[in-house]
């Protein structure tokens, strides 16, 4: 290792993995994990399909889509050529003042395939962010129409919207992951989880806890904001479409907004395009993010109708307080197209429904373990709720020596697979699942 001034440089190019290990070891810090007690990871040397290969020769059968985000597949030609073809023009511009072609396409492809009222597209680079950026936007509506008291938000326990500070504040404050940031975080209001799960018979008691909330305090509430049909980190929990219709009937009845974070559950993961097309609900905003751009690089859109976005900027200070750097991207735009393009071009309701119908089939031998609560799917999605927590370090090495990549958390083991993965490799990945979920010693005592 050479030092130039205070600049340490490192000849890369005849390190072994174990040194690069050890380096990620000693100074990357990883998401949800400690640098005192570090879990190991696995170094990806390439992905190709549904397919990573490790820099040990190993190759996995990718169950997560990168956390919901990479819908096509790993290194797709055509969106790779997308983003070879905007490189030769322009990797970055900034955004305030100037503009360019692929955001405004988006920005059109966007408002085309949403709900009809939502009108305009607001760029971010992260679902968080988004979201944050929904909230304000909530916020500073009601400021403009004299009403600054209505600052509040209303929300449903089970959820999760992120790891930024507002977003954690409408997080499940127990299994939003964030209890630890409670005393510092703005009180939001919670109505309890629904409970009618989504092939179940409506029954109105499940929206009580909202109405109640709603009638005592939409002079202080801002918006309600809710992940629609499918709760994601917070619970991985299917409700009934019918919640979701009864909240936008009591937005309206209350005079409150409503945002729904579509940022797990856009682009077909459901099985339709967004998941608020079950229940045929608009809401006033709309978080789109993760699949955006078919898990190339981050971004994300906050959408929302012409009341909003007339109401912040008919008033002082006329405009909306928001502006992040690398705000539509001319990179990340360009993906994006192409990733919608491709998706739309594609028959993925076929694709989602033979994923569902086959997670079904084969994660059914799981409901025989005594230590298995239940088992869940819905579109592209499967669920394995545990009875005890799962020893995190040592199940996912299970997974991993069993030829596949699963990242589960707390009592929950989940797949969401690419769209485009085929019944061999789907096999594959249930069976090697069901295989090491059938170790009890792997769950917490």
């Amino acid at each position: 290792m050479r030092f130039f001034g205070s600049y340490k440089l490192c000849s890369m190019h005849n390190i072994t993995i174990d040194h690069l290990l050890q380096l990620d070891q000693q100074q990357v810090w990883h998401p949800y994990a400690s640098m005192t007690q570090s879990p190991p990871v696995y170094l990806v040397e390439s992905a190709q399909g549904v397919r990573l290969k490790l820099a040990d020769g190993r190759e996995l059968i990718d169950g997560m889509s990168s956390w919901w985000s990479v819908i096509h597949g790993y290194n797709h030609p055509r969106l790779n050529q997308a983003i070879r073809q905007q490189l030769d023009k322009t990797a970055h511009v900034m955004f305030g003042g100037l503009s360019h072609e692929p955001a405004i396409r988006l920005a059109e492809k966007l408002v085309e395939l949403t709900p009809a009222a939502l009108q305009q597209v607001f760029f971010s680079d992260s679902g968080s962010v988004a979201v944050e950026v929904a909230l304000k936007m909530a916020i500073q509506y009601w400021h403009a129409q004299g009403q600054p008291q209505k600052n509040k938000m209303l929300t449903i326990r089970s959820g999760y919207h992120g790891d930024t500070f507002a977003a954690m504040s409408v997080c499940d404050p127990v299994t939003g992951m964030h209890e630890l940031f409670t005393d510092v975080l703005t009180p939001q209001f919670f109505a309890d989880a629904p409970q009618c799960r989504f092939d179940e018979t409506w029954d109105e008691s499940d929206i009580q806890s909202m109405q109640q909330l709603l009638q005592s305090h939409h002079g202080e509430i801002a918006a309600v904001i809710m992940e629609p049909i499918v709760q994601g980190a917070g619970g991985m929990r299917f409700y009934s479409p019918h919640y979701l219709r009864r909240a936008r009937e009591l937005c309206d009845e209350y005079d409150v907004l409503l945002i729904l974070d579509e940022i797990a559950t856009n682009f077909g993961r459901t099985g339709k395009l967004f998941a608020c097309e079950h229940a045929a609900v608009t809401p006033d905003i709309m978080c789109l993010g993760k699949a955006l751009t078919g898990g190339y690089m981050t971004l994300a859109a906050t959408l929302t109708t012409d009341r909003v976005s007339q109401g912040i900027c008919n008033a002082k200070p006329g405009v909306f307080m928001h502006g992040p750097t690398f705000m539509a991207n001319p990179l990340a735009c360009s993906v994006a197209l192409a990733s919608i393009d491709l998706l739309l071009a594609s028959p993925w309701q076929e694709q989602v429904r033979h994923i569902e119908d086959q997670l079904k089939q084969l994660l059914a031998p799981t409901l025989a373990y005594d230590h298995v609560a239940d088992m869940r799917v819905l579109g592209g999605i499967g669920v394995i709720e545990t009875q005890r927590p799962v020893k995190m370090q040592e199940i996912t090495t299970a997974f991993v020596n069993a030829g596949i990549w699963v990242r589960p958390f707390g009592k929950l083991v989940y797949l969401m697979p690419p769209f485009v993965i085929e019944d061999i490799d789907l096999t594959l990945l249930t069976n090697g699942l069901v295989k090491v979920l059938a170790d009890e010693s792997l769950l917490m005592t």
